[in-house]
């Protein structure tokens, strides 16, 4: 008894010592990627050309005391500017935009827009990958893998933007057969729809269907030829053939074994998808009108808008690397081996 919880206690302490090592990880490289994102910012984009070719002309001065004010002035030394926006930065208040306004005014709004997506495809895309991948895996040259293989490499090669316009057209067009609007191409909400919350949350999720199957359908095809292929390469290992020699049910010994080996290298892709989906959704959220973070983003880069585009920078690092530490444990978890690490 007192083994047992010796050895419980140890596993206890390894897996927090392994959480404390990838939280410090972590905010190491948020503070270096927010850093460089700003300084490169600060480097790239002009907001003094947002003055030029006003007519009548503004004073040199006047302009040079407004981009004081929001500390965007590039006569002034970029360290220097740095240090202004990190030391605000740690207040909380990312600065303010060339218009003058909060930057963190919309940020969690528009945080939240994307993030809503982004979560549901990600979930959905990946869980089904992995699905269709294993089953594929399994039932290796029959006709549901070489269905699922041929629909992958197909969606593959389709662009997002394509891959959204055809949405649209095929959801147009169930609406018209079915004679009701009920896959919804464009925005988050219906304006001013009146109703309760019922009726608000179907409204949502109408929208919401449409740009999630055009993020979530990639992953599905990525996720599943990847796992496709982590699953063949355990399918004949010694420990299944062994669980199997045991008298383990087959299906059984598919899920608890190989099905749960093979998952290792999916889970430590999890975070790349995850940044390569902050990316799709500039795309997404253009063509379907939802005011997140990659609209955003593309709008100010047009309007040389600095503080704005460090601050989604920064936005981006931090779920980046959130989701690379949910990744890590989720990693430890399936393997207790890299606690240890």
């Amino acid at each position: 008894m007192a083994t047992d919880s010796g050895r419980m206690t140890a596993k206890g302490g390894a897996m927090a010592g392994f959480l404390l090592r990838r939280l410090l990880n972590c905010l190491v490289l948020v503070v270096v990627a927010t850093s460089l994102a700003y300084l490169l910012a600060a480097s790239a984009l002009n907001p003094r050309s947002n003055y030029e070719g006003r007519n009548p002309p503004i004073p040199p001065a006047v302009v040079d005391a407004r981009l004081t004010e929001l500390n965007l002035n590039d006569r002034v030394p970029l360290f220097e500017r740095y240090l202004t926006w990190g030391r605000d930065v740690l207040r909380g208040d990312f600065g303010k935009t060339v218009a003058g306004e909060p930057v963190g005014d919309d940020l969690g709004r528009r945080a939240g827009v994307t993030l809503r997506l982004i979560t549901v495809g990600l979930v959905l895309g990946s869980l089904a990958g992995v699905l269709v991948g294993a089953c594929a895996a399994v039932r290796q040259y029959g006709t549901f893998d070489r269905l699922s293989t041929g629909a992958s490499f197909a969606v593959l090669a389709v662009p997002t933007v394509v891959l959204a316009n055809i949405l649209i057209i095929a959801a147009v067009s169930f609406n018209e057969l079915v004679g009701a609007q009920v896959l919804l191409v464009s925005g988050e909400t219906t304006p001013g729809l009146e109703g309760g919350f019922p009726a608000r949350l179907v409204d949502r999720l109408q929208h919401l269907i449409l740009p999630t199957l055009s993020l979530s359908l990639g992953l599905i095809a990525v996720y599943s030829r990847y796992q496709r292929n982590m699953m063949l390469d355990v399918l004949g290992a010694d420990f299944v053939r062994t669980a199997l020699a045991k008298g383990l049910r087959r299906r059984t010994a598919l899920a608890r074994h190989a099905l749960r080996t093979a998952l290792i290298p999916a889970v430590t892709y999890f975070a790349f998808t995850f940044g390569a989906l902050l990316v799709g959704t500039t795309f997404t959220e253009k063509i379907f009108g939802w005011h997140g973070m990659g609209e955003w983003l593309v709008d100010s880069i047009s309007t040389n808008d600095v503080n704005t585009v460090a601050a989604i920078s920064c936005f981006a690092a931090f779920a980046v690397l959130v989701a690379s530490l949910a990744s890590d444990l989720l990693h430890a978890a399936l393997d207790p081996r890299v606690r240890v690490g």
